[in-house]
């Protein structure tokens, strides 16, 4: 295990920031998450806390010792931090045992100890009687699981996974998750897993950062994330989050504020210290909006309705800005159809901070 330090970590290229003033402490035996679009600088981040980037300025910290800053960079193969990749880069004609005790070899470990540490690796994936096998007979999941073997004979402080589910079929994905956090609970070392997908990140980290454009945009607890969104580009990726202007009538209270949202009022949740102000946003999520059931709402058309087994998906254009475009599930039996009027509520929201607020 290892403490991980990004203290304010800059990566340019020429005059392109791809990482721009990072800053995450990850604490030993913690499962961190980066997540983020395309382009938002989380392969970057994980290059440079392999060794494979230099910083241009800011310090990367492992286990307490300095690895890199503006000053000088230790080499990756002396940073013990092992990567699993997405495309499992295994060796076609060395067994499963050969593949995973390579570094061993290299090293010119003693024979016998050596075929110990592989078995022990391949116990701790769930592997053992497969050594002999070879990567083309296994499959992508059992792949998978000798690369994190591989990774993890060479007893690395740090395990860093670079988007290792992308290249799995859907079916597999769900149960190398539940392998990732099993191998989580039974180690306890400290990891940091690159990716693109939502869902992974939700069900396997501790916490996520969420990167933006080289920065770092919010780092929380998954349920957090969700519910409580430090700024706009946060609320709008994770969930597919819904932001509507909105007037902030009242200050904090008990953690709620009245806001005035397309001509209706209604009450939702902020952080402490809100006050009164104009050109707020709110974010909601699909489940807090429903047909309203009286007077209170408001109208507008149904712009698209999906049916997609067992409910349909709704798209509604408000009419007070039929510029925005809400989306909602409405379960069978479904009643809004193309073009149909109808009046709708916001059961719950959450205020999105004022640009600058702390966190």
């Amino acid at each position: 295990m290892a403490r991980l330090i990004l203290d304010h970590v800059t990566k340019s290229f020429a005059d392109f920031d791809a990482v721009k003033d990072v800053s995450i402490d990850v604490a030993d035996g913690e499962f961190l998450a980066v997540l983020g679009p395309s382009g938002c600088g989380k392969t970057t981040l994980l290059r440079l806390i392999a060794g494979f980037e230099k910083v241009t300025s800011g310090e990367i910290r492992i286990g307490g010792d300095v690895v890199s800053n503006s000053g000088g960079s230790i080499a990756p193969e002396k940073r013990r931090v092992g990567i699993v990749f997405q495309n499992y880069a295994l060796w076609p004609h060395m067994s499963v045992a050969e593949n995973i005790g390579y570094s061993l070899k290299v090293a010119k470990l003693d024979k016998a100890v050596a075929r110990q540490k592989v078995e022990d690796a391949l116990a701790l994936v769930n592997l053992q009687g497969l050594g002999e096998r070879r990567p083309a007979n296994l499959s992508g999941g059992q792949r998978q699981r000798v690369a994190l073997a591989r990774c993890l004979v060479a007893a690395p402080s740090l395990v860093l996974f670079d988007e290792p589910l992308a290249n799995l079929d859907v079916h597999l994905r769900a149960s190398m998750e539940d392998e990732f956090a099993a191998f989580h609970k039974r180690t306890d070392t400290t990891i940091v897993y690159i990716t693109h997908d939502q869902t992974e990140a939700m069900a396997l980290a501790d916490r996520i950062a969420v990167m933006d454009r080289g920065r770092l945009a919010q780092l929380a607890r998954p349920r957090d994330l969700y519910h409580e969104p430090a700024n706009e580009m946060v609320a709008s990726f994770i969930s597919q989050g819904i932001l509507l202007p909105a007037d902030v009538l009242t200050g904090e209270e008990s953690g709620h504020c009245k806001v005035r949202v397309l001509g209706s009022e209604l009450v939702v949740r902020c952080r402490p210290g809100e006050r009164p102000r104009a050109g707020a946003r709110i974010c909601c999520r699909s489940a807090d909006i429903e047909i309203s059931a009286d007077a209170s709402g408001f109208d507008g058309l149904v712009k698209r309705a999906v049916y997609q087994g067992g409910a349909a998906r709704i798209e509604f254009t408000p009419q007070a800005d039929p510029d925005l475009t809400l989306h909602f599930e409405q379960p069978d039996p479904v009643v809004l159809e193309n073009g149909a009027q109808a009046r709708l509520h916001i059961k719950s929201g959450w205020l999105i901070p004022a640009a600058g607020a702390a966190s």
